[in-house]
């Protein structure tokens, strides 16, 4: 059974534009990871989508081709965005009022709980608050 990973925004920004400063490792990560399921949110993809909303047209229409392919490709499963998962991520972030986790973190968290998945595709610091392990950040 392949290894499953969950990928916040983060990555996929990073994955996408070759001027992120987070691009190369994302690759590296990335490669080094295969074969792995990847994890994610329609959260996470509509805060990825918004982040190139205006960022101008070819970065946008590469992001809307990315989630184009995102939604056929086997070895990434798509969680929905349903009332349950904002219940559940509204709890946490009700209950971290001293963190700055945004509502989309929380969801990812509680999903991440949910499937027990302790390796996140992401440099964010938050992640690793709650006790996961931050695949794009330096060890």
């Amino acid at each position: 059974m392949k290894q499953s990973v969950f990928a916040d925004t983060c990555y996929w920004i990073a994955l996408l534009n070759p001027r992120d400063q987070l691009h190369e490792r994302a690759v590296l990560v990335s490669q080094s990871l295969a074969p792995v399921n990847i994890v994610t949110t329609d959260e996470v993809l509509t805060e990825f989508l918004n982040y190139f909303a205006d960022r101008g047209m070819l970065l946008r229409q590469a992001a809307i081709r990315l989630v184009a392919q995102m939604q056929v490709d086997h070895t990434i499963h798509i969680l929905p965005q349903c009332r349950e998962t904002f219940l559940a991520g509204f709890k946490l972030f009700t209950a971290r009022l001293d963190k700055g986790y945004s509502l989309t973190d929380c969801i990812s968290m509680q999903c991440m709980l949910q499937m027990s998945l302790t390796d996140v595709l992401t440099n964010d610091g938050h992640f690793s608050q709650e006790g996961f392990s931050c695949l794009l950040r330096d060890r």
